[in-house]
Order: structure tokens, then sequence, then C-alpha cells
């Protein structure tokens, strides 16, 4: 897993709606979603949904496989910054 991955929604604003000249409002009209929800993802205050990478791969954007995979990347790179409970291993005893 990559040291600190970018959130998703980072690369979708730089690598896409940036790279293609769009604006939020344009992309989010695209997509078939409101301008707000879209940009609560690009600044990184929400998570790819498998709703919007399947969008995203149907607007030729990757695939949804590898938009939810860049978010559960950065969701458990972002996990395993916090400290853990003690945990036991299941096993029997």
């Amino acid at each position: 897993m990559m040291h600190n991955p970018p959130h998703p929604g980072e690369l979708l604003r730089e690598d896409v709606i940036d790279a293609l000249g769009l604006s939020v409002t344009e992309a989010a009209e695209r997509l078939g979603m409101s301008r707000v929800a879209l940009s609560r993802v690009v600044n990184c205050r929400a998570a790819i949904s498998p709703d919007l990478a399947i969008r995203l791969e149907m607007a030729g954007v990757s695939s949804a496989r590898a938009w939810l995979a860049m978010q559960t990347n950065y969701d458990l790179w972002q996990a395993r910054q916090h400290a853990q409970p003690d945990i036991r291993p299941f096993r029997a005893e």
C-alpha cells in the first residue's frame, strides 16, 4: 500500500476535471449528480461511493474498481494512523 495515499477526490479534481478544463458544475452535470455532492468529493470531504465510481467508469474515467480501490487504500491508511484498542486473536483456548 502506498504511504499516505492521496484522497481519490484530489485525483479526480486534478487529473480529470482540471485536466479537461471542466468546472465542478459541468463535471457534476455530466455525471448526473449535484454540484454540492461532487464538490464534497473533490475537496476531500466525502468518499468516492460505489455509485460515483460506476458513473466515472461510464464517463470513461478508469474503472469503478480502480476508484474504489483508491478509496479503500486511502481509508485504510487513515485508519492505521489512529491508535487501536487491544485486540485479542480469535482462536480456540
